[in-house]
């Protein structure tokens, strides 16, 4: 047996491998109230959406001409529910991660998305201009996959929850081309 002082010495630390997750931090102090300030910041950016959506939708999108799948007006309140709450969730996980560039970067592509979300609604209901939000939805399309990317670098779980969004927003998409083609 080797006594303990002749063992080598273990290094201190070992960069993680490339693609590698860092391992789980301590619980950052007021992680409840950082959970509920994204939630509030996503519920916000709903409701103004909203408000441009809600006078659109009796009137102006309901004259327009839908493509094949276009789901009930009753689906899309409890889905966007659903995916600002998952959206929350997974810029809170970020932000719980250890501080580093590309958290900084993930959270940055987190809010660019966000206003590019709240962008493509004000283009679309509040304008009337399914062409020009049909370029914008492409943009958002891109951000939400940058975010998601920056997320999986940091948190698997942020990078997953985003990935329903992301989904949702490529049938929006669909339903986006559709009424502009429908209704030139």
């Amino acid at each position: 047996m080797i006594p303990e002082a002749q063992l080598p010495a273990a290094p201190a630390t070992s960069p993680p491998a490339a693609g590698a997750v860092p391992p789980p931090v301590k619980p950052r102090p007021y992680a409840a109230l950082a959970l509920a300030g994204w939630l509030l910041l996503c519920y916000a950016v709903a409701a103004a959406g909203s408000y441009s959506t809600a006078s659109a939708i009796p009137g102006w999108y309901a004259g327009l001409v839908k493509p094949a799948l276009n789901p009930p007006n009753w689906v899309f309140a409890p889905v966007w529910t659903l995916l600002y709450t998952a959206m929350a969730v997974a810029v809170w996980l970020a932000w719980r991660t250890r501080p580093s560039g590309c958290r900084v970067r993930a959270i940055r592509l987190f809010l660019v998305q966000l206003l590019l979300n709240l962008t493509w609604t004000w283009v679309f209901f509040g304008q009337h201009r399914p062409g020009l939000a049909l370029i914008e939805i492409a943009l958002l399309w891109v951000a939400i996959a940058l975010t998601a990317q920056a997320f999986r670098i940091i948190s698997y779980k942020a990078f997953w929850l985003m990935m329903p969004y992301l989904a949702w927003v490529s049938f929006a998409a669909y339903l986006n081309w559709g009424i502009w083609r429908l209704n030139r």
